[in-house]
């Protein structure tokens, strides 16, 4: 599977983005998927996951309420809605994409190439 993330850029505080990940090669159907955030000096940490049917999602603390994920599966692409920005979510957003359900970023098998969001205050 490749992954290839898209839609960061700068925003204000309060603003909103949507960032998307579309997959091609195997089935994408077949992969929970998930966001994950590295912003600078900091370890990789997981936002959001969503089951290989979208009928299950899970968010970090830190995000619920204001992210939702979401799938496409018919256009292999899976997305971040995210609201409410705050300064703090500035990071460089990851996709990944694995068989299993987890938060763990170990068990994610695939992963796209980031793309990079600024929240300004």
């Amino acid at each position: 599977v490749q992954l290839q993330a898209s839609g960061g850029g700068l925003v204000q505080a309060g603003g909103s983005l949507r960032l998307s990940c579309t997959a091609s090669g195997r089935t994408f159907s077949s992969y929970a998927m998930g966001w994950f955030r590295q912003a600078p000096g900091k370890e990789r940490e997981f936002v959001a996951h969503i089951s290989w049917s979208g009928g299950s999602t899970y968010y970090a603390d830190s995000v619920k309420g204001r992210f939702t994920i979401s799938r496409d599966n018919a256009k292999n692409t899976v997305y971040l809605q995210m609201n409410s920005l705050k300064p703090e979510d500035t990071a460089v957003y990851y996709c990944a994409a694995t068989l299993g359900g987890s938060i763990y970023l170990t068990k994610y098998d695939y992963w796209g190439q980031g793309t990079l969001v600024t929240v300004s205050s």
